[in-house]
């Protein structure tokens, strides 16, 4: 058995913040909404490229999730294009960011948080 990448990762949240974290990835991360099979729970799927990479689904009655704290995750990150135009969207929206340059790779970095505290990191080649 080979491990070939990574398939997606999985957001748990109660309805009002699972509304505002798809729309957050949407309008400033760039992912679209697409199909999601029938679960048992609510939920949405976000897709880049064709492909669903964020899983977005409700908590379980009774089950509460800690927002905003620090857990070992630190952050996951999106490969993109168009560097100056995803700095300006996230600047026009406050949301604050850093952005650092690995030489090394030629790669210009995007750091921020979404609305639940999970870090994003966005990676730009050194053309776009």
């Amino acid at each position: 058995m080979a491990v070939l990448g990574l398939d997606h990762y999985n957001i748990r949240a109660p309805s009002p913040l699972l509304e505002e974290l798809r729309d957050f990835y949407v309008a400033m991360v760039g992912l679209q909404v697409g199909p999601r099979p029938l679960f048992r729970s609510f939920g949405y799927w976000l897709y880049a490229g064709g492909k669903d990479v964020l899983h977005l689904s409700q908590t379980r009655v009774a089950e509460t999730r800690a927002v905003g704290a620090v857990p070992t995750f630190d952050h996951v990150a999106f490969a993109c294009e168009n560097f100056e135009a995803m700095v300006a969207r996230l600047a026009a929206a406050g949301i604050e960011h850093e952005i650092d340059e690995v030489p090394l790779t030629r790669r210009r970095q995007v750091f921020f948080r979404d609305p639940a505290g999970n870090g994003i990191e966005l990676n730009f080649g050194w053309e776009s």
